[in-house]
């Protein structure tokens, strides 16, 4: 299963929960044991965190915009986007979740989110319920 979401800034966090719980839903059943959240980009990431709270996430960008900033990298001479490709390969473009009596598993302040560090763009995020 999939869906795709379009990014708006350059970067942002995008809060995935609402859509990817409803997936989980209508698609696990009782041997359900987890569900695959996934990106085929390579400058953007899946994160588990906060999302309630907005400043955790402007905190998250913050603090990566400052370890890796902009335009210092080789390949910006190609595409502009080095630090991007950094920060989403330090993150990583996937998350596992657990299923339980098909539901996810998150804590109570657990969301899952779209880090986009190169956008604006269209972003496809794959889900297998496993």
């Amino acid at each position: 299963m999939e869906f795709t979401i379009k990014s708006r800034e350059r970067e942002e966090i995008i809060n995935l929960t609402e859509e990817i719980e409803k997936i989980v839903g209508e698609n696990a059943d009782e041997n359900s044991q987890a569900c695959l959240v996934y990106v085929p980009h390579a400058t953007c990431a899946i994160i588990v965190n906060e999302n309630y709270d907005k400043a955790v996430c402007e905190d998250i960008l913050t603090y990566l915009k400052k370890q890796i900033p902009e335009g210092i990298w080789k390949h910006d001479c190609i595409d502009n986007n080095a630090d991007a490709h950094i920060k989403a390969s330090i993150i990583g473009p996937g998350q596992i979740v657990p299923i339980e009596k098909e539901r996810l598993q998150l804590g109570r302040w657990q969301n899952i989110a779209l880090a986009e560090f190169d956008g604006p763009r269209k972003r496809k995020i794959i889900i297998k319920i496993l």
